[in-house]
């Protein structure tokens, strides 16, 4: 963009932070136009089945470092300064756009997922139907945010 060969592009944060400061405009952010499912734990049929109290621990630990870093703005940037050897400026701005993409209760997004599952059956050339169920365990989940008194979505 900044040559000139593209009037446009994609990017993931700062990318929007560092394009504004350049002239740029901003048209829109991913969590602006839809819910997308940004990450997610991933465990194998066997490792559900054998070690469900190690994922519930995972899970634990994911939603209660999501909520911490909602809740602590100022000294989760100063971890971003820390970890990632950035300034100020832009650990700001990498959070400022990241914390909108996480929620509290450690839910995914059902339209969200629906959107990933028919993206990869296009990518795959599956024809057949293919519920969230098939692809996503919620259920301890929904055991972890019942043990943290939390109502999940």
């Amino acid at each position: 963009m900044k040559q000139g060969l593209t009037a446009a592009t994609m990017g993931s944060p700062p990318l929007d932070f560092l394009g504004k400061k350049m002239g740029f405009v901003v048209l829109a952010r991913a969590h602006e136009l839809f819910s997308y499912p940004t990450s997610g734990v991933v465990a194998s049929v066997k490792k559900i089945k054998e070690k469900p109290e190690e994922i519930k621990r995972v899970i634990k630990a994911g939603i209660k470092a999501t909520r911490y870093i909602r809740q602590n703005r100022e000294s989760t940037i100063q971890l971003m300064i820390e970890w990632s050897k950035t300034e100020k400026e832009m650990a700001t701005a990498g959070y400022e756009s990241v914390v909108k993409l996480f929620n509290d209760d450690g839910s995914v997004p059902e339209k969200g997922l629906l959107l990933v599952i028919e993206e990869l059956k296009k990518l795959a050339k599956v024809e057949r139907e293919i519920s969230p169920s098939e692809v996503a365990d919620l259920s301890i989940l929904r055991e972890v945010q019942k043990e943290m008194g939390i109502q999940g979505r």
